[in-house]
């Protein structure tokens, strides 16, 4: 491995790449909004239900996001703290679009679950928590809307260890909570912060720092609330597990803070301690073993794709991870999957979707670079041409199908592009039947929400109109071997044979008895949830 030079060095010591993960509306974004205001990215930040502020959130930057209040596509962010250069992603928590969230967790070197204080750990926090655990991802917690009614601190606490089998560290402890949230204790320095102000969570705000012990604090909390926080900071020393760092790098142990992202109360204080406990840029496994982020040969893999961030130029922009080596603006890189030397000439970082040009960046970097059409999910860049690969992207089965048709035939061209780039940014997997021309496409998708996405970005991005006619079909299983002669074959009449993108042979199933009946008659195949990884090893 060649040396380079100190200032590299500094670089990838400074990067932090982390993803923001919960259950839909337990504040995610709001949470991102307000790390940007802190890292003076924005100036005002703006909610993503903001009906007072008027103002959308940054990382929501499609106009259906607008509209719905959610996010559907993850987001990439980058900004300056403290020293930091932050890369964040912010994933959709819709479980209708999981499937993003779990490609991008792959470009990450850590998490941050965000919960809601009112509900608790709820079924989609369970799913990416899964996957984090299953990738080896440090996860960091984050209750949220400490500002509204919700559970006590310890019961929350509980709830994170019970539920997601992990034992869990509060770093700070909430000061009031159940709607009057008054700021937060730090365990570390036996420090209390009061906070004040904000303006509806617009702009930072301002704290009163000191000792528990101090007399002001008596005075601004009362007696009550005072007593109850010191009997809480002798429970938690006697009773609760210690830190360690090395359980937490395992994913064993959450770091746990407490706040309100839409008060900004707690926002500050979570941010320079997960700054401080989350790891630099860690090394990618490949087939030719772990690459390391110091390494000097430039390597990234593609982890997301983007048609049309800005609509009047109908754009199509790869994600890439640097995973090694420095890159600069115009160096020409191996492109492993394409077997070529492309151009990196118009690498754009983001906020959202504001892009700046970049002239160099370093691992850990989360930059896009424009896409004439030759990437796909999971490709390898590198510097050398003796082209290893990185570790595959998953590839999830999707749970609903349908028959997707253009309501204008003339249209048919701009139909089968917009189908087929979103089929390469993964938002949903186009299928055909066999011997039957390709006026028929068959469209699956992990969650049905996703079939409103297509009809939206369809229409506005492309002009076409659609129609969809839903399938009863629930399940789908990729035969193997591929070259099995089809027509040998015993189906029942709940059952479909189809072909996918790269015409691998495919069954779609409505009933999940219905799989274990097909084995049985068809002892020569064997039916996999999955096709397979995305392109990688």
């Amino acid at each position: 491995m060649a040396v380079l030079d100190k200032k590299f060095y500094d670089e990838v010591k400074r990067r932090r790449t982390f993803a923001i993960i919960s259950h839909p509306d337990a504040g995610k974004t709001t949470l991102t909004e307000k790390l940007l205001l802190y890292g003076g990215a924005i100036r005002l930040a703006g909610s993503v239900k903001a009906r007072k502020t008027q103002k959308s959130a940054t990382s929501d930057w499609m106009e259906i996001e607008k509209q719905r209040g959610i996010s559907v596509t993850s987001s990439v962010l980058q900004f300056e703290y403290e020293g930091y250069c932050i890369n964040i992603l912010d994933t959709p928590g819709h479980q209708d679009f999981s499937e993003d969230t779990y490609r991008t967790l792959v470009a990450a070197d850590s998490a941050v679950m965000v919960i809601d204080a009112a509900k608790g750990v709820e079924e989609q926090t369970k799913k990416l928590f899964k996957v984090c655990k299953m990738r080896g991802i440090p996860i960091f917690t984050f209750v949220n809307k400490l500002d509204r009614p919700g559970k006590d601190a310890f019961e929350l606490m509980e709830d994170i260890e019970k539920t997601l089998g992990v034992r869990s560290y509060p770093i700070n402890w909430p000061v009031g909570g159940d709607g009057d949230f008054k700021g937060v204790y730090n365990r570390e320095h036996s420090r209390i912060v009061l906070f004040e102000g904000g303006n509806r969570g617009r702009t930072e705000v301002t704290s009163t720092v000191g000792s528990v012990d101090d007399e002001i604090f008596k005075e601004l909390l009362g007696h009550d609330l005072h007593q109850k926080l010191c009997d809480d900071i002798e429970l938690l020393d006697i009773a609760g597990d210690k830190f360690d760092m090395e359980k937490v790098r395992k994913g064993e142990l959450t770091p746990v803070f407490f706040g309100s992202a839409l008060t900004n109360f707690g926002v500050e204080p979570f941010l320079e301690g997960f700054l401080k406990m989350t790891t630099q840029p860690t090394p990618r496994r490949s087939n030719i073993g772990d690459v390391f982020p110091e390494d000097e040969r430039f390597s990234a893999f593609i982890f997301k794709i983007q048609a049309n961030m800005n609509p009047a130029h109908r754009d199509r922009i790869a994600f890439m991870r640097i995973c090694s080596g420095k890159f600069q603006r115009g160096m020409e890189v191996y492109h492993v999957q394409g077997k070529k030397m492309v151009k990196l000439a118009q690498p754009q970082q983001f906020l959202a979707q504001e892009r700046a040009v970049v002239e160099e960046a370093y691992p850990g970097d989360i930059i896009g670079i424009y896409d004439p059409g030759i990437f796909n999910l999971g490709d390898t860049l590198c510097e050398s041409q003796d082209g290893f690969k990185f570790e595959g992207i998953p590839v999830f089965p999707p749970e609903h199908f349908a028959r997707v048709y253009t309501i204008d035939s003339m249209k048919r061209k701009q139909f089968i592009k917009g189908i087929t780039q979103l089929s390469e940014e993964g938002a949903i997997q186009v299928f055909k039947e066999p011997d039957i021309g390709r006026e028929e496409l068959i469209v699956g998708v992990v969650g049905m929400l996703q079939f409103e996405v297509l009809e939206y970005r369809l229409k506005n991005e492309y002009g076409v109109d659609i129609r969809i006619q839903q399938l009863p079909y629930r399940y789908i299983r990729w035969i193997s071997p591929e070259d099995y002669d089809l027509s040998g074959m015993y189906l029942s009449g709940d059952t479909m044979v189809v072909l996918d993108k790269n015409e691998k042979p495919a069954i779609l199933f409505v009933y999940e008895w219905g799989i274990d009946r097909m084995a049985e008659g068809n002892k020569q195949i064997s039916l996999n949830e999955m096709s397979q990884k995305a392109e990688g090893f």
